[in-house]
């Protein structure tokens, strides 16, 4: 067999390129398998000779050291994956991950503000004096109008955003491409915030951007985000996600279409979706035994 880090390689491309995954997925996938050949170095047995046994040893070996469901789930896909492309290269005969089953991954709903706390929170952004204070409500409004996720938020370009018709061109995860709309109170504080805004900065093809002229961090924005809820009285852990999430299950609450859903927000499986109905069906079963004289 070629020399394994030339395998690797390899396959890192293929995940990449031909797979289109994300960059954050590629990544992941590339230690478990590192984690897999020191394994197999370890015992001496060569990547084409590997059998269903050898596989499950591995598993079990992660496990004991203490990784999650989520964890071993993921390795599980990355070795498939793998042993996938060994087998399109002719560099493998057998694959030992066909049989190979997934361990159940509880399913955690989704940290999410209501209604009430989605208003407390951005009136309490009420200070338009300060560019930055303009800033941060501009991009908590467009992140909860469209649902992007925070890598969205803070790489968004001029060229993709249409303000006067209210939409953004978003490339997602895996280069995949999506128009999403936003509502007006977004665009009134995106405008507010132009105004303000220096005409020449470091990076001015971004829409936000810090006092250095750059665009913005994710970890900057966690912050100021952090400090907004505290100000604002919200006790929750909130995240830039909380945001994506509030506005995926209001939208179902209020009868959106799935379909509509799985579109803005760029699900590639509308299972990924489907955990927003779940929410809203735990709130119904938590009223139903608050109020129902039978429960």
């Amino acid at each position: 067999m070629k020399e394994i880090k030339n395998i690797l390689d390899n396959f890192i491309s293929y995940i990449s390129v031909d797979r289109g995954l994300s960059k954050n997925t590629v990544l992941a996938y590339k230690t478990d398998i590192l984690k897999f050949i020191c394994f197999v170095k370890k015992k001496q047995i060569n990547l084409e000779d590997c059998r269903h046994n050898d596989i499950t040893d591995f598993l079990f070996e992660i496990k004991v050291k203490g990784l999650k469901p989520r964890s071993i789930f993921r390795t599980i896909e990355s070795l498939r994956q793998f042993y996938k492309f060994l087998c399109l290269e002719n560099l493998v005969e057998n694959n030992p991950t066909v049989y190979l089953v997934s361990p159940k991954i509880p399913e955690n709903l989704p940290n999410m503000l209501s209604l009430n706390e989605i208003n407390i929170l951005f009136n309490s952004m009420d200070t338009l004096d300060d560019i930055y204070h303009i800033r941060n409500r501009a991009m908590l409004e467009l992140l909860y109008a469209a649902g992007l996720r925070v890598s969205e938020l803070i790489n968004l370009k001029f060229l993709n955003m249409n303000l006067e018709n209210c939409f953004l061109r978003i490339i997602g995860k895996g280069a995949k491409e999506r128009l999403i709309p936003f509502g007006n109170k977004a665009k009134y504080f995106i405008n507010v915030y132009l105004l303000k805004r220096p005409l020449h900065t470091i990076e001015e093809e971004y829409v936000f951007i810090s006092r250095l002229g750059k665009k913005l961090s994710r970890v900057e924005f966690w912050r100021q985000l952090k400090n907004i809820a505290k100000k604002a009285g919200i006790i929750k852990n909130i995240t830039p996600h909380t945001l994506r999430h509030s506005f995926a299950s209001h939208l179902l609450a209020g009868g959106a279409n799935i379909r509509f859903v799985q579109e803005m927000l760029g699900h590639v499986s509308i299972a990924s979706t489907q955990i927003y109905t779940h929410l809203d069906k735990s709130q119904v079963i938590q009223q139903h035994k608050r109020f129902h004289p039978k429960s």
